[in-house]
């Protein structure tokens, strides 16, 4: 039921007013008591309501509970429960006991790998590194990055290679190109009747060149989706019955023969080890090469050299000492961080190169990838230091009665590898005949195994660099 007062309209008169003419006190006062005053409306419309039974603060307690019964002083309190009560919370008191032991037993054992990870990080910053050789680290075995990264994980790199573009930029780098081919055509008493593997095979330019040097059979390997076009290639020249071709990385991949007497591959990078092809070449050659075949090409070397080219700097660092008469040099350490590819003039060498780092692809190990060497510039003219240009050669040589050869150099035809060159923050002045001793170590990047970090101290000056 519903009350309802309507007041619209009504004014409000104080006790000794008198009412105005024409009021008629229609109701008697006694009637205007509300109605609910009367003990009749306390009684519930359902006898025994749940509802109204309830108590709050004994709601936690199971309803055959017995109450709680004050035995002694407020301080020692004795309360009865029933059995089945003192069950459960005996059985919830175990249950958050081991819980509590689970999560001190799990503490205990971060704190004891906490403490192991802190001993290998300070070994790592504080003791020397073990000494290498042509073989490898002396004592440790080789990890291969690059063979631990799940297809997933790499299909950045493959896909970068289904772009019809880099092959074409590829094969039109002569240089590349020819040397190969040369190396192929010229020492055909090397790959006649022989079992040629080629590593990331890409449109199959290498495959078709020992195809035509006489191989008897070429399995061309790659996992980026060019290989699709390759085939077509193949069947376009009519070589399908000399070339196999298997979709997949080199090390997943099962050959269908045991050993081959060769591998042939085009894996080289920026500044030679950018991308760590290589350690694919090296997990070939283990397995699949048979005793005393080649791999090609089979000799490189890693060289510095010294540039004072103030435009390239200027365009790269120094400019960001006056961006719109801004000031901005608290850029510049960034700037520098990052090597950059680019063709550096011949003309603005500043010292002689120095060979930092040699590989034969036949002998050397996952762990000669990744180097530390001392090097030292000798200026042969007067100037500014601005940079530390980095580059490669490569020989094909081993058994070759013809041997090809080709470098990256400044000095040399430029190739799609360009040169690398590493900024300096501040340029260092430099005059003929002085000389520059240095240091630079080229390691992977952890988490990134194709990427490379390089540092390299000029002096007494170092600066850490990324390729990525």
């Amino acid at each position: 039921m519903s009350l309802q007062l309507n007041i619209t309209n009504c004014k409000c008169m104080s006790a000794d007013e008198h009412p105005p003419p024409g009021f008629v006190d229609v109701v008697p006062r006694q009637s205007l008591m509300v109605p609910w005053h009367s003990d009749i409306y306390m009684k519930p419309a359902m006898q025994d309501d749940l509802l109204l039974l309830f108590d709050v603060e004994d709601g936690a307690f199971p309803a055959d509970a017995q109450p709680l019964q004050q035995t002694s002083s407020p301080d020692e309190e004795e309360i009865t429960l029933k059995a089945s009560h003192l069950q459960q919370l005996m059985h919830d008191l175990k249950t958050a006991q081991d819980r509590a032991d689970h999560a001190q037993e799990q503490a205990r054992s971060l704190a004891e790998a906490l403490k192991t990870m802190k001993a290998g990080v300070h070994k790592f910053m504080t003791e020397p590194a073990e000494p290498t050789t042509s073989c490898g680290a002396a004592g440790a075995a080789p990890v291969n990055a690059i063979k631990r990264l799940t297809v997933e994980e790499d299909e950045a790199y493959f896909s970068s290679y289904a772009d019809y573009g880099i092959h074409g930029d590829m094969l039109k780098d002569r240089v590349r190109t020819e040397s190969y081919r040369d190396c192929m055509y010229k020492n055909p008493e090397v790959f006649r009747g022989k079992v040629v593997l080629d590593v990331g095979c890409g449109t199959g330019i290498l495959s078709m060149f020992a195809a035509r040097a006489g191989a008897s059979q070429v399995f061309a390997v790659d996992q980026a989706e060019i290989i699709y076009q390759a085939m077509g290639i193949i069947r376009e020249n009519n070589l399908e019955d000399k070339i196999t071709f298997i979709k997949g990385r080199l090390e997943d991949v099962t050959l269908p023969v045991e050993k081959v007497d060769i591998i042939m591959s085009e894996w080289m990078g920026y500044f030679l080890l950018f991308e760590s092809m290589l350690d694919t070449v090296v997990v070939a050659r283990d397995q699949f090469l048979a005793p005393g075949g080649k791999v090609y090409p089979d000799k490189c070397s890693v060289w510095l050299v010294g540039v004072a080219d103030s435009e390239l700097w200027q365009q790269a660092v120094g400019f960001w000492d006056d961006v719109y008469g801004f000031s901005m040099s608290c850029m510049k350490s960034g700037a520098v961080e990052d090597a950059h590819v680019e063709v550096v003039q011949a003309d603005k060498v500043i010292t002689e190169p120095c060979k930092v780092k040699d590989l034969d692809l036949n002998t050397c190990q996952l762990t000669d990838l990744e180097f530390t060497s001392n090097f030292t510039l000798r200026c042969c003219g007067d100037g500014e230091l601005t940079s530390i240009v980095g580059y490669f050669n490569i020989g094909f040589e081993a058994g070759c009665s013809r041997q090809v050869h080709f470098s990256t150099s400044p000095s040399d035809p430029p190739t799609h590898w360009k040169q690398t060159v590493f900024h300096l923050e501040t340029p260092i002045a430099v005059s003929d005949g002085m000389t520059i001793d240095g240091r630079i170590q080229v390691k992977k990047v952890i988490g990134d195994p194709r990427s490379l970090q390089v540092k390299i101290r000029v002096g007494l000056r170092s600066q850490m660099y990324q390729m990525r």
